[in-house]
């Protein structure tokens, strides 16, 4: 290893008279800042290990976890291994095999590249690597704790490697603090190998944590495209391989390969979706974009497709080089990227599926709006008491709405909305009689009319606007209420006090259903699974990645359970990584956005009052549980001067 970097003394005064302050940093403090670009975290360590293990052409990788990789990452393959004195260099910053001169940039074919990544790794733990080129000859075992060498001296033969690292920032204690939860930091991880193994189906992968296998998959023999095939459905929920439109198309300047998912497999989150570039797994939202204009009229609003994509171009007109964690790459002609990748998932879609077929874009909503034939509506809660959205009552609400009247009642545009004490006097006052749970029989008269006097008739009071907004009338002007962000509220409030409480109401299946997740869909959805029980779903582990589903809550219908699931962790995965939420607050937060009623969706003047009843017993009406508005107001006055009334 090399020396720290001899300094002098920061006081030294210079012949000008004045003092030197620049000074050369001590390679162990380089290596530890260079350890916070690369070495992020746990599955940092783990994709940037795989990453030297498929570059020295290994065909099984076996990965061994213990605490998340907090206490333990082994990485072992049949790779090509090294000698000592390619051991003892490969640990050295800046020390690689890949490149050579600044041309070699111009062509990477390798994962990796910068030589930073063992250096960086072994800088915040204890490092041990063991590595061998045949079985004949004794193998190579290099020991260094901190970046600094212990101990180095032969090992019995081996062919590969094998790299241990220990204690992760054991010796950066407060990089250590910033680790997330166990269950999170699994997820990532298995994230990362997910990935790996998806681009490279020739390679057998096989994971374990404090003793429990969570993923195994065998090297896929067939040629490339059917082992891509195989591979996707041997780690990814996405049924059978038959079941997925092929992708392939080749031009001069780049090749296409891959597969799509059917519209009916799509999500609300962005879960499964990969993008491959010369085998590396990028994230670039304009080429996503892409795929998602060439599905256009084939989804509903907010539904994302399937698709894994791999693109092969010339290295020569891709850049790999623009960020610390290779994860994205440039292009020297994106526009014309774009417009091929559309081009040629348009075209598959159109050859598999023909003509778009509009009656399959149905919206992936969790309030169910179906009526019974009589001449009374029902709903959601009509027939699951206690649940979705609560019925007010047939009889005209006659007069205006005095719960909305009493709740602006005084409020200027100068003044702000009511405060928070307010909010509850009127919600009081509008609910005298009723509690928070309760759910009015149908023909029963609302809390609302009888306070009411005399005038038009519910329908007479509440419009809906675009199927999104609902517009009712106060005695001060107009109220616009967000049905979505609205119900949104609702059910958030509904998923805490469950959360707080323990109690949720649950229906048991008749015949209990047994669903396949990915290995780190199941790591979430284990950790969640508590809570789960709490909002009314009866889950168990069933073995491997598969869970056995005997109850859901009153509401979900028969049958949606899968999806209802998978949509509740793909938010939850989303919430976690874009807003850094954790815990009850994420769940809470992913239930109410899987289940609330969208936008598009018409409703009944019935369901329109419930949901405006509903939502003025909530804590915070105002605003949705991700900070927006759920309403807006218009007094006369700012009508009468929009209209330019004197």
């Amino acid at each position: 290893m090399n020396a720290p970097v001899e300094q002098t003394d920061i006081s030294e005064t210079t012949e000008g008279g004045g003092v030197d302050r620049i000074r050369l940093m001590p390679l162990a403090l380089a290596n530890k800042i260079a350890a916070g670009e690369v070495v992020q975290r746990p599955a940092s360590a783990v994709k940037e290990l795989i990453e030297n293990a498929l570059d020295a052409g290994a065909t099984r990788i076996d990965v061994a976890l213990q605490h998340a990789g907090s206490t333990l990452i082994q990485i072992t393959d049949n790779g090509a291994g090294m000698s000592e004195s390619d051991a003892r260099m490969a640990v050295k910053r800046h020390a690689t095999s890949k490149i050579h001169s600044i041309e070699d940039l111009e062509c990477i074919m390798t994962l990796g590249f910068r030589g930073e990544a063992l250096a960086s790794i072994a800088s915040v733990s204890q490092f041990e690597m063991r590595t061998g080129m045949d079985d004949e000859h004794p193998a190579f075992l290099l020991r260094l704790e901190g970046g600094e060498e212990v101990d180095a001296h032969p090992a019995p033969p081996l062919k590969g490697t094998s790299v241990s690292v220990r204690n992760l920032y054991f010796n950066v204690p407060a990089r250590r603090n910033f680790l997330k939860r166990p269950q999170t930091e699994l997820k990532h991880i298995l994230d990362a190998v997910q990935v790996l193994s998806l681009a490279h189906p020739e390679v057998a992968f096989t994971i374990e944590h404090d003793g429990n296998m969570l993923l195994s998959v065998d090297a896929e023999a067939e040629d490339h495209t059917d082992a891509t095939a195989a591979r996707l459905s041997a780690v990814l929920p996405i049924g059978a391989p038959e079941n997925l439109i092929r992708v392939e198309e080749s031009t001069s300047y780049l090749a296409v390969n891959g597969f799509l998912g059917h519209p009916d497999m799509a999500r609300r989150t962005r879960g499964l979706q990969f993008l491959f570039v010369n085998g590396r797994w990028v994230k670039n939202r304009y080429l996503e974009h892409a795929v998602h204009a060439a599905y256009e009229y084939l989804l509903p609003e907010g539904a994302y497709p399937f698709f894994a994509l791999f693109l092969d171009i010339d290295s020569r007109h891709v850049d790999v080089n623009v960020h610390p964690t290779k994860s994205e790459v440039k292009f020297d002609d994106e526009r014309g990227v774009y417009g091929m990748l559309r081009a040629v998932v348009g075209k598959a879609l159109g050859t598999t599926l023909g003509s778009p077929d509009f009656s399959r874009a149905k919206p992936l909503s969790g309030l169910d709006l179906r009526f019974s034939p009589d001449s009374t509506p029902r709903t959601a809660s009509d027939e699951h008491p206690g649940r979705g959205l609560p019925s007010a009552g047939n009889s005209p609400l006659q007069g205006g709405n005095p719960g909305l009247d009493a709740l602006f009642s005084g409020a200027t545009e100068s003044r702000p909305l009511p405060s928070p004490d307010r909010v509850a006097d009127a919600s009081r006052s509008l609910y005298e009689a009723a509690q928070r749970t309760e759910t009015l029989p149908a023909g029963s008269v609302g809390p609302a009319a009888s306070k009411a006097a005399s005038g038009l008739g519910e329908e007479g009071l509440l419009w809906q606007l675009h199927d999104t907004y609902i517009l009712t009338q106060i005695l001060s002007g107009l109220v616009i209420i967000d049905q979505q962000m609205a119900h949104e509220r609702i059910l958030y409030e509904q998923a805490k006090a469950c959360l707080k409480d323990g109690f949720g109401l649950s229906q048991q299946l008749l015949f209990p259903r047994t669903i396949e997740f990915s290995a780190s869909e199941y790591v979430l959805l284990e950790g969640l699974m508590p809570d789960l029980a709490k909002l009314g779903f009866d889950i168990e582990p069933f073995g491997g990645n598969s869970v056995i589903v005997r109850g859901v809550p009153a509401d979900i219908s028969a049958g949606d359970e899968r999806s209802v699931l998978d949509e509740i962790v793909d938010q939850y995965r989303a919430f976690e990584r874009v807003e850094r939420l954790n815990g009850r607050q994420n769940l809470a937060r992913s239930v109410a956005r899987r289940g609330a009623v969208r936008a598009g969706i018409p409703l009944s003047a019935r369901e329109m009052r419930s949901l405006i009843d509903q939502l003025f017993q909530c804590d915070s009406p105002y605003v949705s549980p991700d900070g927006r508005p759920t309403m807006i107001r218009m007094s006369g006055n700012e009508l009468r001067e929009r209209f330019d009334r004197k």
